[in-house]
């Protein structure tokens, strides 16, 4: 009989611990797991979408259309192509995540039109680095406007084609 009044005093905590077990889960989200990424072709010409990255810049963006993905994980990953006035170019693959406003570099082009996988690859803040103005750019105006990520990647195409998302909010 003692034994069964023992038991009869803890099922009330075995109740409230799994109760608040249930409120943590419900209040919480589950830590945030990128998911695995594929290098697309190296970008062809023909398929570059020239956006404006402002005033800051004198060489020309573009994002090659088809390596645009708009994934579960909340990241935009695409190729950005970024030339200079005297021709020089620059090709990385690189992701966006709209939600925290950090970008990832995860591979760069080379010459002969292979990519190399970045040494260095971790998520850093767009905001915080005056060289993101690209970046930034496409955070702002095409993949990210108003704070919510474009759903698939011919919602960007249509917003680099237009010039601006037309969410986004000029500043």
């Amino acid at each position: 009989m003692n034994r069964f009044l023992i038991l009869l005093c803890f099922l009330p905590l075995t109740a409230y611990a799994q109760q608040k077990g249930f409120e943590y889960e419900f209040d919480h989200e589950r830590p945030w797991v990128e998911l695995q990424t594929q290098i697309p072709a190296y970008p062809d010409p023909e398929n570059l979408l020239q956006f404006d990255a402002g005033p800051a810049s004198s060489n020309s963006h573009y994002v090659d259309a088809p390596s645009i993905s708009v994934t579960e994980d909340g990241v935009v990953r695409f190729t950005l192509v970024t030339k200079s006035p005297q021709g020089a170019m620059n090709v990385s693959y690189e992701g966006i995540r709209c939600q925290t406003v950090e970008k990832r570099t995860y591979a760069y082009g080379r010459n002969d039109k292979t990519w190399a996988r970045a040494r260095i690859s971790r998520w850093v803040d767009l905001e915080n680095i005056a060289q993101n103005y690209a970046q930034r750019a496409l955070h702002r105006y095409f993949f990210c406007p108003g704070v919510n990520m474009v759903k698939d990647s011919e919602e960007a195409i249509d917003a680099l084609k237009a010039g601006i998302h037309p969410r986004a909010i000029r500043y």
